[in-house]
């Protein structure tokens, strides 16, 4: 047996380990719950004719996933009786998530909207809950050294997730009523419920929180002592603040111009989720050649093209080619922001507060998607399509230029040096 076939064996061996299945199917539930707030909650007030501006003002619902590092703490200090510090967690967060999916395809987004964000909101708290612990296990069960082949099936298993969500939720929406499409987003909670029972249970860090007071007060003492630690926060606010902006009302978007839902869901979706992960390939193959620091300009004005040709579809109309141009550039190009972006936030924490420093930094990654995305049905109403989709592109300059701040990054990676915080 040659040397190289034994490394093809054994990385083999490591992709289909216990922990590493674990990872990939935790990351499909992870990202399945994201976009049943979202895109399908959007197509179902859009088909039911709820207005622009109550679906845009709908991305509040989101807000679980801004704020979850204020109870991440409670995760670290306190554990449940059964399976474990991790496990325990998660099973019990799983199976009420898996519930609150059905109730919202229960409720009515035109006589009761306000029941519909309730329930919304239930959904995105018991999701971000989820995250919070996932991302603590995914960093306890893997060894340094996997942690980047764990880091990218986790990421796969995520965009599977959304997938399911956005473009299998959509094309059977176009066949069966939503609340049928929510039941069955339910139950399919419980591959993440069975990847928690197969999982491995971490080994407890050194360090770990003993008090409710290490755990809510030393992570942050510790990333706030950095320099520059507002303006890196600061950073990750508006790095992807267009990108997001323009998601939230993609779907709206496309139904306006005359697209079917089964169009989006086959070429937005299906084909977009494709590009997507050719992107994230691609970006991490990259940043290996030319480092995160560069890797942000590239990819981050990448991103801001490709918004721009959403602007260009504005003028095209239904056309399903154009379309497919447009999504592999957005979905290419957003990947490999995505693959830049996680890896600079992991280059932040400290091992021995993974799971709320985590917390707090992909905490600001969900204001733009959440808060700051809220206004847009408003502003493609008063602007126009084309006009939105050129302010989203031109809303990306703000955080590149605040990169000059940061040339200390280039000089770091130069000589081999983590990214400093």
């Amino acid at each position: 047996m040659t040397p190289r076939f034994e490394r093809a064996l054994e990385l083999l061996r490591t992709v289909l380990s216990r922990r590493m299945l674990a990872v990939l199917c935790l990351g499909f539930a992870s990202g399945l719950p994201l976009l049943l707030t979202v895109t399908l909650l959007q197509a179902w007030m859009q088909r039911a004719g709820v207005s622009l501006g109550d679906i845009g003002l709908f991305a509040l619902v989101g807000l679980p996933y801004t704020l979850k590092f204020f109870w991440a703490p409670l995760f670290d200090r306190y554990r449940l009786p059964l399976l474990g510090r991790r496990r325990g967690w998660l099973a019990a967060v799983q199976i009420v998530l898996g519930l609150t999916i059905v109730a919202l395809g229960q409720t009515d987004p035109v006589h009761h909207p306000w029941m519909v964000a309730a329930v919304a909101l239930l959904v995105t708290f018991f999701s971000a809950s989820q995250d919070i612990v996932i991302d603590a296990h995914r960093r306890e069960i893997l060894p340094d050294a996997e942690l980047g082949l764990g880091s990218s099936l986790y990421v796969y298993g995520y965009r599977a997730g959304m997938l399911l969500a956005s473009g299998g939720g959509l094309i059977l929406a176009d066949h069966v009523p939503f609340s049928t499409v929510y039941a069955v987003m339910g139950l399919a909670m419980a591959i993440g419920l069975g990847a928690t029972l197969f999982a491995p249970e971490g080994v407890e860090p050194a360090g770990t929180p003993r008090t409710l007071r290490a755990a809510v007060v030393e992570p942050f003492m510790e990333y706030f002592a950095r320099h520059d630690a507002w303006l890196v926060l600061l950073f990750i606010l508006l790095y992807k603040l267009g990108d997001s902006m323009a998601t939230t009302m993609t779907t709206p978007f496309y139904l306006q111009l005359g697209f079917s839902m089964t169009d989006i869901g086959a070429v937005v979706k299906l084909f977009g989720f494709w590009a997507l992960l050719g992107g994230l390939f691609v970006g991490g193959l990259l940043m290996l050649r030319i480092g995160i620091y560069r890797a942000l300009w590239v990819f981050g004005i990448l991103q801001g093209a490709s918004t721009a040709l959403f602007a260009l579809l504005a003028h095209i109309g239904a056309s399903l080619p154009w379309l497919a141009v447009v999504i592999s550039g957005e979905n290419f190009s957003g990947g490999m922001g995505t693959a830049a972006y996680m890896a600079f936030m992991a280059s932040l924490t400290d091992r021995k507060f993974t799971a709320t420093q985590y917390a707090l930094l992909s905490s600001l990654m969900g204001v733009p998607r959440v808060i700051l995305s809220a206004p847009t049905g408003y502003m493609a109403g008063a602007l126009g399509w084309s006009a939105f989709f050129t302010v989203c592109a031109l809303i990306a300059i703000p955080g590149l230029l605040l990169l000059l701040r940061f040339r200390g990054w280039l000089d770091a990676e130069a000589e081999g040096e983590p990214v400093p915080g």
